[in-house]
C-alpha cells in the first residue's frame, strides 16, 4: 500500500535509494571490535555482539548488497514491549523483503522498559524481591553487564505495581529503589544507570534513602511512616548507617528537569498524574519542603533547586544530594548503553516508534531522540516511525527528523482490537514501509 493509500504520514517521500551499509554486523554470540568515542563514561564504551536477520558477514559499501534496517522502538504502552515491537517489525520485513538484514534494537527514554533495552544488547537481567510501591514484595530487575548496572525505578515503584491499579499519591514509597540498588551495588556494580521514569511515588526518595540506612525520624523517635505526607513530621535525619556508595557512579537517565518544589516542582505538576488531589498537592508540598531542609542542614548544600531534583517524585533529589548522581537526558543514555550509533552508522533505512506520536515525542521521547542520534552519525540514513497513532503534522515530524509515520489506526481503527493485535497490525505495517523505502533493486 503505497502513499496514495493513507497509511504514511510524510515529512517528505522516498524516491531516492540511501547507500548500502558500510560496517561488518555479527553472528548472534560473536564478539564485537571494541568502539571508540564518547560514551556515557569517558572510559566506557559499550559494543554488544548482536543478532541479524536474513543473513551475516560483511556489507560491501561499494556495490549493492542487502539492505540493512536497524529497528529502534520504545515500547507500545498497554499492548507490546519494544523487543517486542522490534521483533514484529523484524518478521514483517523479512517476509516483504526476502534477504534484509534486520538489527533489533529496542530502545527506552529512562522509564518502563529500561531494563528490557538493556538485556536486549546483551546485559544479564538479575531478578530480586523488593518492597513496591505500598510495602508490599514485589518482584523487580536489574540488568548488568561487567561493572555497570541498569537499575529502573518503574521495576520496583512504578505505577504498573501499584496493586490493583490504586494510586496511592500520599503514601507511595521508593525504598524498593534503594533495595535495587544495593542489589547491584552488590553484584559488583561500580557504575549504575538509574532510569527515573513512570514511578508511583512523590516521596523525594525518601524511601530509597531509608532502604540504603538512613533513618528519618518523627517527633517519637520512631521512623516517620513511608510517603510524601509523612515528611512533614520529619524531625531528625541520621546517616550515620546510610551505605557508603562513593565508590559508585550514578548517572540518572531522565528528560525532566524540573526542581522539588514549588509551581513547577514534583508535587505540583507530577502529583495529579499519580493521583493526587488539589488538597493532597499542599500536604505533599510541605512532606517535600521539610525533606529538602533536613537534607540541606545535614549536608551542608542545598539540591532542592537542582534541574532535575524533581524527577521520579523527588527521586532525582535524593540521588543528586546524597549519591552525587549526575543526570542526562534518559533516551542519550540508552542509545548509549545499546551502542546505537555503531550500529546506526551506515543503515538503510532507521525504524523507531512508540504507542502514541504526540507532542510529548518532540520533548525528549524515544523517537525523536532516536532520529536525531542517527542524523549525527549517519545524515543520509532515512528514519520512519510506527506508531499506535499520530497527532503529528508533517512539519512536526519533519523538525524531529522523522521522514514518515505509520500507524495501527490507519489499519485498525478501533482500539481496543488494534492494541489486541498490535503485533500482527506491525508486520502489516512492515510490509507497507518497505514498499515506500526498500524497492526492489535491480
Amino acid at each position: 500500500m503505497g502513499p496514495a493509500d493513507g497509511q504514511r504520514h510524510d515529512a517528505f517521500p522516498p524516491g531516492f535509494l540511501w547507500g548500502v551499509a558500510t560496517a561488518a554486523y555479527q553472528v548472534e554470540g560473536a564478539p564485537a571490535e571494541d568502539g571508540k568515542g564518547p560514551s556515557i563514561w569517558d572510559t566506557f564504551s559499550h559494543q554488544p555482539g548482536r543478532t541479524v536477520h536474513g543473513g551475516t558477514g560483511d556489507i560491501a559499501c561499494d556495490e549493492p548488497g542487502p539492505y540493512r534496517v536497524v529497528i529502534a522502538p520504545d515500547k507500545f504502552k498497554g499492548s507490546l514491549s519494544a523487543p517486542e515491537v522490534a521483533a514484529h517489525l523484524a518478521r514483517g520485513l523479512a517476509a516483504a523483503v526476502p534477504g534484509v538484514l534486520t538489527d533489533e534494537v529496542p530502545v527506552a527514554d529512562g522509564g518502563d522498559g529500561t531494563v528490557d533495552a538493556a538485556v536486549a544488547a546483551a546485559y544479564r537481567r538479575i531478578d530480586v524481591r523488593v518492597s513496591g510501591p505500598t510495602g508490599e514484595p514485589v518482584t523487580a530487575a536489574f540488568a548488568i553487564r561487567g561493572d555497570v548496572a541498569v537499575v529502573e525505578a518503574a521495576q520496583a515503584c512504578g505505577l504498573s505495581r501499584l496493586p490493583g491499579g490504586r494510586l496511592q499519591s500520599l503514601t507511595a514509597t521508593s525504598y524498593g529503589v534503594g533495595e535495587l540498588i544495593a542489589a547491584a551495588a552488590d553484584a559488583g556494580a561500580r557504575r549504575i544507570v538509574l532510569g527515573l521514569g513512570g514511578s508511583a511515588t512523590t516521596d523525594g526518595g525518601a524511601g530509597l534513602i531509608a532502604a540504603l540506612g538512613g533513618r528519618l525520624l518523627g517527633a517519637d523517635g520512631g521512623p516517620v511512616a513511608p510517603g510524601g505526607a509523612a515528611l512533614a513530621g520529619l524531625r531528625e535525619l541520621d546517616l550515620t548507617g546510610l551505605r557508603d556508595l562513593s565508590g559508585v557512579d550514578v548517572l540518572l537517565a531522565s528528560d525532566v528537569d524540573n526542581p522539588l518544589l514549588g509551581p513547577d516542582g514534583a508535587a505540583a505538576i507530577y502529583g495529579p498524574q499519580k493521583g493526587a488531589s488539589r488538597e493532597d498537592i499542599p500536604v505533599l508540598e510541605e512532606g517535600l519542603a521539610r525533606w529538602a531542609d533536613m537534607a540541606e542542614a545535614a549536608l551542608a548544600e542545598g539540591f532542592g533547586d537542582r534541574p532535575g531534583a524533581g524527577a521520579a517524585g523527588g527521586l532525582g533529589f535524593a540521588a543528586l544530594a546524597f549519591l552525587g548522581a549526575r543526570m542526562r537526558p534518559g533516551i542519550e543514555v540508552v542509545l548509549e548503553l545499546v551502542s546505537f550509533a555503531e550500529r546506526a552508522a551506515g543503515a538503510s533505512l532507521v525504524i523507531t516508534g512508540e504507542g502514541s506520536l504526540d507532542a510529548q515525542t518532540l520533548r525528549g521521547k524515544a523517537p525523536a531522540g532516536v532520529a536525531g542520534a542517527t542524523r549525527a552519525v549517519s545524515p543520509e540514513t532515512p528514519v520512519v516511525a510506527v506508531a499506535g497513532a499520530c497527532s503529528l503534522d508533517r512539519a512536526s515530524l519533519t523538525r524531529a527528523g522523522i521522514a514518515a509515520a505509520y500507524t495501527l489506526a490507519d489499519l485498525e481503527p478501533d482500539l481496543p482490537s488494534s492494541m489486541a493485535n498490535a503485533g500482527p497490525l506491525l508486520e502489516k505495517l512492515a510490509a507497507h514501509l518497505a514498499a515506500d523505502w526498500l524497492p526492489p533493486r535491480t
